[in-house]
């Protein structure tokens, strides 16, 4: 887009150019299928008994993405995807880095959070995404003589 062939004074001209520039920008694809009809956001895992983090994208379509890593070694990570839909819910799967595989099902409760289940080579999985922890809490199976708090910024699993 030339600025100078946009009527009015110089910076008038240029704040429209960047405008544009701007719209063009958040509607144009970031990523596979990412753009501006995603959304992104915390997802707080229960699998085999150990509290995993991290964030899921979903995209309009219902389909999306997700990467997750355990509090304790962080070096534990899953990741993988999954399609919705506002009437028949989800389903999805998770690859991790130790070899292990967990299949998942959930719950829209609106079109940016939810909570579901799943089996996990280790162990059940109950997960909640788009919640606060507090929010969350209901929706997660934590192991017997724990509870999920915050320590600082982290969320932990500490002895009741």
């Amino acid at each position: 887009m030339n600025p100078d062939r946009i009527p009015g004074n110089r910076t008038q001209r240029r704040q429209i150019a960047i405008a544009a520039a701007l719209i063009i920008g958040l509607a144009a694809p970031t990523g596979a299928g990412a753009g501006f009809l995603s959304s992104t956001g915390p997802v707080i895992a229960i699998l085999g008994g150990e509290l995993f983090v991290g964030e899921a994208e979903g995209h309009l379509s219902g389909a999306g993405t997700i990467a997750i890593h355990s509090q304790r070694v962080p070096s534990l990570a899953c990741a993988g995807d999954f399609t919705s839909s506002a009437t028949q819910g989800g389903s999805g799967q998770l690859h991790c880095s130790d070899g292990t595989v967990a299949r998942f099902w959930f719950t829209r409760l609106s079109i940016f959070n939810g909570h579901g289940s799943g089996s996990f080579s280790r162990g059940p999985m109950s997960f909640a995404y788009g919640l606060t922890a507090e929010q969350a809490a209901p929706y997660l199976t934590l192991p017997d003589g724990k509870k999920l708090v915050r320590e600082g910024t982290e969320l932990v699993l500490v002895d009741v």
